[in-house]
């Protein structure tokens, strides 16, 4: 079975955000914690998260995804930045544990002129603090395009984050198509040898998730635009050879597609679950 869903607006809760999923033949879900630009996040409703959980058994979804906001910084040069960083990632992962077992995304950040290794070390620290031992989210580092000074652009960089952090037993990857393959990751003609590399820097046991992406940029420009499926420089047939990969068909496959509202994702998801031979 394909598992697939799509980015959905968490502003109507959880059980909302299930039944969106449903509606379009997804079986997981990606959504923000608060808003994107950062902010204060909504109270829990406990009772939303009940439902929530007793419908998404009911309706075998597999883990969901929960990404943290743009604004996020770990390794800013600026320590009020970061700060919100902390503050943010750590209340995120509380709020979390009332849904134990799912898995929260973030981007490593931006050095802004402190340089790579600078930026590593205070990605790390950042997350020594985040991590705990009892906590049932693991947290993913996205791999990112490489644009301006991104950091985790290139599958080493994420292997020293890890390496560095001391409950990483807690830590996986988000791969996100449109951004390794503007990173320089063929996507498209190389498939199995960026799982090769991949499985080499950082073991694909690390692995957890997928962002299913088109790019709007050409192979290697170190940009950020995501396409719709089929629409992009990587094409459907690339894409429907990412979510049909023996080393990655069991994985939740989550579209950040820039679809106007849910009939789009629902005509992707469509396409790959009728392109799927598992």
């Amino acid at each position: 079975m394909l598992n697939i869903g799509c980015h959905l607006s968490a502003s109507n809760g959880f059980m909302q955000m299930a039944k969106d999923a449903v509606s379009i033949n997804a079986n997981t879900f990606q959504f923000f914690t608060r808003n994107p630009r950062g902010g204060k996040a909504k109270d829990i409703d406990k009772e939303d998260v009940k439902n929530f959980l007793q419908f998404s058994e009911e309706h075998n979804f597999t883990k969901i995804l929960a990404h943290a906001p743009y604004t996020l910084n770990p390794c800013s040069a600026d320590p009020k930045v970061r700060d919100f960083a902390l503050m943010v990632m750590k209340d995120d992962m509380l709020r979390m544990e009332y849904v134990p077992g799912n898995m929260y995304n973030f981007h490593p950040g931006s050095h802004v002129g402190q340089g790579i290794d600078v930026a590593i070390e205070i990605i790390i620290e950042f997350l020594n603090q985040i991590l705990q031992p009892d906590q049932h989210t693991t947290v993913l580092l996205e791999t990112m395009s490489g644009k301006g000074s991104e950091v985790g652009s290139k599958f080493a960089e994420l292997r020293r984050i890890i390496d560095g952090v001391k409950l990483n037993d807690h830590l996986g990857v988000c791969l996100d198509t449109c951004h390794i393959n503007d990173a320089g990751y063929d996507v498209v003609n190389n498939l199995d040898g960026i799982l090769d590399e991949f499985d080499a820097v950082i073991g694909l046991d690390r692995l957890k998730a997928i962002h299913l992406n088109d790019s709007k940029n050409p192979f290697s420009s170190h940009k950020d635009r995501h396409a719709k499926i089929g629409e992009g420089t990587i094409g459907f047939d690339a894409l429907s050879r990412v979510t049909n990969n023996p080393r990655l068909c069991h994985l939740p496959f989550f579209l950040e597609t820039p679809n106007d509202d849910l009939s789009g994702f629902a005509n992707e998801i469509a396409k790959l679950r009728n392109a799927y031979k598992f």
